[in-house]
């Protein structure tokens, strides 16, 4: 039994425009769901459900779909420009400086 995935409005709007975006860039190169589906090496339906957003649907179908419009490079563009990660980055980077260490009486002597 499959566990449906559980997102956020936001997230599931966030997928579901990707899935749009997927099935605009189907139709611009004149391709049908059978063909893409088929070059893919997944199902129609499964197709129909990247199209729509679908959370369910691993990964990896929707990296073949990608490859197969000619996509794929786009995958590589997340996370690139990470803004808030290279704060965090640089925030644990910053070094304190102590001071030198004394020597003891006994030790200079």
């Amino acid at each position: 039994m499959k566990r449906k995935q559980i997102l956020l409005p936001r997230h599931q709007r966030i997928l579901e425009r990707l899935g749009e975006n997927i099935r605009l860039a189907r139709l611009r190169r004149r391709l049908s769901m059978e063909q893409v589906s088929e070059r893919a090496g997944i199902g129609r339906s499964t197709l129909w459900k990247i199209e729509r957003g679908a959370p369910e649907v691993a990964m990896g179908s929707y990296f073949q779909v990608l490859f197969i419009l000619g996509l794929e490079g786009d995958i590589e563009l997340v996370g690139r420009d990470d803004l808030l990660g290279r704060k965090l980055q640089d925030a644990g980077l910053l070094v304190k400086h102590r001071a030198p260490k004394q020597q003891r009486d006994e030790e200079a002597q």
